[in-house]
């Protein structure tokens, strides 16, 4: 799908307008649309046939199919894909807002990453995109008195996609991660909507501290390659950490800070920030050595 074809959709995450999806049975556009590049991809490369199939055409609802295929890529010999289906099965009759949350994190994926065009390409391919699910997933059995299973689930996203989640860890709606790879999140951290974190952060503990003790990531933040937040510490509202910045202090809202430790280099206003809700900005990739104490 063209990216200017997404203006006619409409997600509610967390306050930030964008795409409208209606969920409404057959009047499921998002999912009507999926499918139609599922169609689309089938006949220009039969040989993944059996891939859009199983994966989409033979599922019966958007949020069926994506536990789906996270779970074709979570089983294994130990655990199979019928486990992890029939618990995300439990976990949507339970929470059916969670249909919601897994359609304002593609939505987020094709309107901010610039190298995805079609809904197809998360879904089927994007670890970050998987890993987020996942996780989903395991926080909700986690809430649920099925800790063991909970921490499988992030023990095979660790192996399968790169990433470890703590299943506790509380993550709002409208999350990218791009690329996955080396994402660390601690146990009592919490990312708020509409955040965008690029692939090796950590979000994490400085080792001196129990109970509440990882960073707290609000809405809109962006967090550059490679950054380490540490501590219960809080980034605010639409922040941005610049790629390799190891940030120790809480960051105010609409800040730009690089370095290490990380410093204050640059300041928006709340207007400037609301024009270009999760959009990775290329001022991220400020060279942290510049800003060594």
């Amino acid at each position: 799908m063209p990216r200017s074809t997404l203006s006619r959709f409409t997600v509610i995450s967390g306050g930030a307008r964008r795409f409208h999806l209606q969920h409404d049975g057959l009047q499921d556009e998002l999912w009507s649309s999926l499918r139609q590049e599922a169609i689309d991809a089938y006949a220009c490369a039969p040989m993944l046939g059996s891939l859009f199939m199983d994966s989409i055409l033979n599922q019966p609802s958007f949020e069926a199919a994506v536990f789906h295929r996270v779970a074709s890529r979570l089983k294994n010999d130990v655990v199979g894909l019928a486990v992890f289906v029939e618990a995300s099965h439990r976990a949507l009759a339970a929470q059916p807002s969670i249909g919601e949350t897994l359609r304002a994190d593609i939505a987020a994926v094709v309107e901010r990453d610039p190298a995805c065009e079609r809904f197809l390409e998360p879904f089927l391919y994007f670890k970050g995109f998987h890993a987020i699910q996942t996780h989903r997933l395991a926080h909700w059995l986690w809430h649920n008195g099925e800790r063991d299973l909970a921490l499988y689930l992030q023990c095979r996203s660790s192996e399968v996609f790169q990433t470890d989640i703590h299943p506790a860890a509380r993550l709002g709606r409208g999350i990218f991660l791009d690329h996955a790879t080396g994402l660390v999140v601690g146990e009592t951290a919490e990312i708020d909507d509409d955040v965008s974190l690029l692939h090796d952060v950590t979000l994490g503990g400085t080792g001196k501290e129990a109970g509440d003790r990882h960073p707290k990531i609000r809405q809109g933040a962006t967090i550059g390659a490679g950054a380490k937040i540490l501590g219960n510490i809080e980034v605010g509202a639409f922040a941005r950490i610049a790629a390799g910045s190891i940030v120790l202090r809480s960051v105010a809202a609409y800040a730009t800070v690089a370095g290490v430790p990380a410093k204050v280099i640059k300041t928006a206003s709340h207007a400037d920030a609301a024009r270009r809700p999760g959009h990775i900005p290329g001022d991220l990739s400020y060279t942290s050595f510049d800003y060594f104490i």
